[in-house]
């Protein structure tokens, strides 16, 4: 019987053993390579994010991290026949000096049973092939990129940053990430007991796509000057903040889009997380008197006045109880449609909203781009708040007709007030050109949409009003040698501050570019022909010679502004 048992016990081993050496060999050899077999990450390239003119504002540089397999530095120089100091204390001897570290640092570094560790991250490639070119068994280096913003907080508003993982965090950065960020590759070989790779064991390597280039409508040079103007203005007004928009007229391009107070993309930790956004879109606040150009263009495109249209305007009026009030005393005035505008009357204002149905009014104020996202595609817009007509009972039927009662962004308005630029047609401005290819050609991401919101005629006496409410001698917006149109605003926020507005456009006659200053956060009432006029007009100035844009030599329009 114990005879029997045992034969039967060396059957099973035997059949075992075929089973494993012949019958199974194929399926335990793959096993084996399976738990040999590592796969490592080929990080891709961040594409850059560029100007206008292709400088570069935002860039992924090339750099490595330097690692150590500590199991395989005593095989350096082993089989060497010469040389006196070999293993750990050689490599060490070699390696510090290219590290930039003591010989005894490095060596503690080396020493250990790790089969993975970082020596130094982050690091140049020349000092990446510099280690690599010593041939030290054990020492290799992965790819990564670092971030850099070359012009610091110029345009940090529009860029935002990434985190230290290189995820997308803000601006341009996040809307546009699936462009940017590219496709990682992966490499994946058999390594060895000592983790080296086995020479002739399986690899196979996809390399990493990096990701495309993206240009901006932005002009580097104008955007740093704007965001100088505007921070002089917000410290000269003891205000809080400030911004200002530079805007193609007739493309819609941003050429400018400024904050201040801003950050530097490059250490963004270092500023306030209130200023990690952009303010021209996501802050909202009344108009004031800026509003009162849309009343007035509703007014001349339906037909219910003309520029010499005649008001007595006292300085309080009352409307169904209601009392609307100019902003500063005065005796009855006679004024026409253009004095109105130039005086900027509420009283007046008021007057000429009364021969239009507020539905009207609502749809033209929605026609001009306000209460909707303007498309630019930045994080963290608000669309503002245009309240529907039947919503404008008691006071906020005549409040609405001179900027308030509804709330808007700085490009909303800046959009909104080149659409009399350009021809009665509002152009959804635009923050990005496209893609750059590797030939160097731009491919558009799609294009602007258009809206014609008043006809051409419209457009024109527009252009004509506002140009006959800046002085060219004596405002503090006038920009020297160019016929300049456009219109103050002072409005009070629900803090109790106020916000102190200019947007304009020259040339008056032909307008190629529109521009906009908002101070916001003032304690005091102070007018927006104070406060945000003298830097509209040196941004303007500015851009113009920028943009190489040429007075047209058309002297500026006059209307009669009193009866």
């Amino acid at each position: 019987m114990l005879i029997c048992l045992i034969m039967v016990a060396v059957l099973m081993l035997s059949g075992r053993l075929v089973w494993v050496q012949g019958l199974d060999a194929s399926a335990r050899a793959q096993e084996a390579i399976e738990q040999r077999t590592v796969t490592r990450t080929i990080p891709a390239l961040r594409g850059d994010i560029l100007d206008r003119d292709g400088t570069t504002m935002a860039s992924s540089v090339e750099r490595y991290d330097l690692w150590v397999n500590q199991l395989q530095i005593d095989q350096y120089r082993q089989n060497s026949t010469t040389e006196e100091v070999t293993g750990i204390d050689a490599a060490a001897q070699e390696l510090a000096p290219v590290l930039g570290w003591s010989v005894s640092d490095t060596k503690k570094a080396l020493t250990g049973d790790r089969g993975f560790l970082y020596l130094q991250k982050n690091v140049d490639p020349k000092v990446r092939d510099a280690v690599i070119a010593l041939k030290i068994p054990g020492i290799g280096a992965d790819r990564v990129a670092d971030r850099i913003y070359p012009s610091g907080s110029v345009g940090g508003n529009i860029l935002g940053f990434v985190g230290g993982d290189g995820s997308a965090l803000a601006g341009t950065e996040y809307s546009f990430d699936d462009a940017l960020s590219g496709t990682d590759g992966k490499t994946t070989y058999e390594r060895g007991a000592g983790g080296q790779i086995i020479p002739t064991g399986q690899q196979q390597t996809t390399p990493a796509v990096d990701g495309s280039d993206l240009v901006l409508t932005i002009d580097r040079d104008l955007q740093w000057k704007a965001q100088q103007i505007v921070a002089g203005a917000v410290d000269k007004w003891g205000a809080t903040g400030g911004s200002a928009v530079a805007m193609n007229a007739r493309t819609g391009e941003v050429l400018a889009l400024a904050e201040y107070p801003s950050y530097d993309p490059n250490d963004p930790g270092a500023s306030g997380n209130e200023y990690l956004g952009n303010r021209s879109i996501s802050n909202v606040f009344e108009p004031g008197s800026t509003g009162k150009l849309f009343t007035i263009a509703s007014a001349l495109e339906e037909g219910t006045a003309t520029p010499d249209s005649q008001y007595e305007i006292p300085y309080e009026m009352y409307f169904e109880g209601e009392r609307i009030k100019d902003s500063h005393q005065h005796p009855d005035e006679r004024l026409t449609l253009a004095g109105v505008l130039k005086n900027s009357s509420n009283v007046g204002t008021v007057q000429i909203s009364e021969e239009l149905d507020p539905q009207v009014r609502y749809d033209y104020l929605r026609a001009f781009g306000l209460g909707e996202p303007t498309g630019v595609q930045l994080p963290g817009e608000s669309s503002g708040t245009v309240h529907p007509a039947e919503d404008w009972t008691g006071r906020t039927r005549y409040t609405t007709a001179f900027g308030q009662g509804y709330n808007v962004n700085a490009l909303q308005m800046v959009s909104a007030v080149g659409t009399f630029a350009n021809d009665g047609v509002r152009v959804q401005p635009s923050l990005v050109a496209g893609t750059r290819g590797e030939d160097g050609t731009v491919r558009p991401l799609g294009q602007p949409e258009s809206t014609r919101v008043i006809s051409s005629e419209t457009a024109a006496t527009m252009r004509g009003l506002m140009d006959n409410d800046i002085d060219e001698e004596t405002s503090s917006a006038a920009v020297t040698g160019y016929a300049t149109a456009g219109k103050t605003g002072t409005a009070q926020v629900s803090d109790g501050t106020y916000t102190a507005s200019f947007i304009g456009f020259a040339p008056a006659d032909d307008p190629e570019i529109v521009v906009g200053v908002f101070i916001f956060g003032l304690d005091t009432f102070i007018s927006g022909s104070k406060a945000a006029a003298p830097a509209f007009s040196e941004l303007t100035t500015f851009t113009l010679q920028n943009q190489g844009i040429a007075p047209t030599g058309v002297a500026g329009r006059e209307y009669e502004n009193e009866w």
